[in-house]
This record gives structure tokens, C-alpha cells and sequence, in this order.
């Protein structure tokens, strides 16, 4: 079962773009896990605070790896030095996954493979 994790955190006192530098090998050092499809950190372009989390795991088990890993534990000390708030993140189970685009190129909202 595929797991997503989704959210948002803030970095008070303008010090995102250099929290995000500095944990960046720590992101590429993560996208080389065993069952991790996606994962980043992006800046919101409308915040100065704002940062975006997404990350995409093949399994339960490889998430459940990673968040008792070196590559974790490493990322939320890195993250603590900069005072994060409001933290909002979640996992979410993925039941099905398709393309949002149907075979003649058209956006769907409806899940057209069921």
C-alpha cells in the first residue's frame, strides 16, 4: 500500500530558504531509501514562512524504516535549529492511484478506472 505524507510547517524570523538549504543532501540522501518514490520540501511562494512537505513511500514498512532511520532523526535536528511552527503534516493511505489525465488527454476529477 502506498503511503503520502502532506503538510505544511513554518520557519519564523526569515529563515526558510537557509533551512531549506541546509537540509538539502539530507532530502537527496532520503529520495535513495528503499521505497521512497518521492520526497521534498518546497518553499510557498506566497509566504515568507510558509514551506510544503511531500513525500510518496511504496509501503508502510519502508516509511516505518525511514522515520527510525539516520536520515530522519538528522532532518528534525537540522529543522529544530530553525524554530518551526505550526506544523501540519499527515500520512495518508492510498487506495487507488491514477493518472489525472484520461487516455484522450482530458482532466478528470472522477477516479475513470474503477
Amino acid at each position: 500500500m502506498t503511503v503520502l505524507i502532506a503538510g505544511t510547517l513554518n520557519f519564523p524570523g526569515g529563515n526558510r530558504e537557509q533551512a531549506l538549504a541546509d537540509t538539502a543532501s539530507l532530502v537527496a540522501d532520503t529520495r535513495g531509501q528503499q521505497g521512497c518514490l518521492h520526497y521534498v520540501w518546497s518553499a510557498d511562494p506566497t509566504s515568507t514562512t510558509r514551506c510544503y512537505v511531500f513525500e510518496k513511500w511504496a509501503s508502510v514498512e519502508d516509511l516505518a524504516a525511514h522515520l527510525a532511520g539516520t536520515f530522519y532523526q538528522a532532518m528534525l535536528g537540522k529543522l529544530m535549529e530553525y524554530g518551526i511552527e505550526d506544523v501540519e503534516v499527515s500520512k495518508y493511505k492510498v487506495a487507488l492511484e491514477e493518472p489525472v489525465y484520461d487516455p484522450e488527454g482530458r482532466p478528470r476529477a472522477d477516479f475513470f478506472t474503477e
